[in-house]
C-alpha cells in the first residue's frame, strides 16, 4: 500500500460520511417541505388563511435552516430532490400573494434558485384555475376575472424564457401545462359571463 494512503482514505471517509448525513437530512427536510407546503395550499383553497399563514411562516423557516445545511454541499443543493421541494415551497407561496393580492415575494428575499422560483410561480399560477371556479361558483366573477389576468400576466413573462429544459428543469413543459389550464379558465370565465347575461335578461324580461 502506498505510504499515506490509509490517512488519505480516512479524510475521504469523512468527507463522504459527512455527504451522506448531509443528503440524508436534504431528503428528510424536502419530504417535510413538500407535505406543508401542500397543507398550505389547501388551507388557502378552503379561505382559511390563518392556518395557511402559520404553516408558510413554518415552511420559511424550516426551508432556511435545510438550505443553510446544505450550503457547504452544492451538489446537494442543486439536486432535483431538494430543488424540487423548494419549488413546493415557492408555488405555496406565491399563490398566497397572488391570492392576497400582496406583492410577490423575489427570489433573491426567499433564498432559492432561479428555476425552482420560475416553476414555482408557474404551478401557483396554475393552482388560480381551482380558485377561479370557485368564485365563479359563489358569483364573484369580477374576481374570477382578476385571477385570470394574474395567470395571463405570469404566462407573458414565462414563455419569454426559452432556454434548454436541462437548464431550466423543464420549465418549458409546465408553461405549456400553465397555457392549457389559462384557456380552459379563460374559456369558463366567459361561458359564465355569458349565462350571467342570461340570466340578467330573463329577470329584465319577467319584471316588464
Amino acid at each position: 500500500m502506498p505510504q499515506g494512503f490509509s490517512e488519505i482514505v480516512d479524510g475521504l471517509r469523512e468527507r463522504v460520511e459527512s455527504l451522506h448525513r448531509a443528503r440524508e437530512s436534504a431528503l428528510a427536510s424536502g419530504r417535510s417541505i413538500i407535505q406543508l407546503s401542500s397543507k398550505a395550499i389547501k388551507h388557502i383553497h378552503r379561505r382559511e388563511m390563518e392556518k395557511a399563514h402559520q404553516l408558510l411562516c413554518d415552511l420559511n423557516q424550516l426551508v432556511s435552516a435545510a438550505a443553510e445545511a446544505a450550503e457547504p454541499f452544492p451538489g446537494i443543493k442543486h439536486a432535483p430532490y431538494f430543488q424540487d421541494a423548494v419549488k413546493e415551497y415557492v408555488e405555496a407561496v406565491t399563490l398566497d400573494a397572488i391570492i392576497e393580492r400582496k406583492p410577490l415575494p423575489n427570489p433573491e428575499t426567499m433564498r432559492v434558485e432561479p428555476q425552482a422560483y420560475l416553476n414555482g410561480i408557474c404551478e401557483a399560477a396554475s393552482e388560480c384555475r381551482r380558485y377561479a371556479l370557485d368564485a365563479m361558483r359563489l358569483g364573484e366573477t369580477e374576481r374570477a376575472r382578476e385571477l385570470v389576468d394574474e395567470m395571463e400576466d405570469v404566462y407573458d413573462e414565462l414563455i419569454t424564457f426559452d432556454f434548454p429544459d436541462a437548464l431550466m428543469s423543464n420549465l418549458r413543459r409546465n408553461v405549456d401545462a400553465l397555457r392549457a389550464v389559462l384557456e380552459r379558465t379563460q374559456s369558463d370565465l366567459a361561458v359564465t359571463g355569458t349565462q350571467q347575461e342570461l340570466i340578467e335578461e330573463l329577470r329584465k324580461a319577467r319584471s316588464r
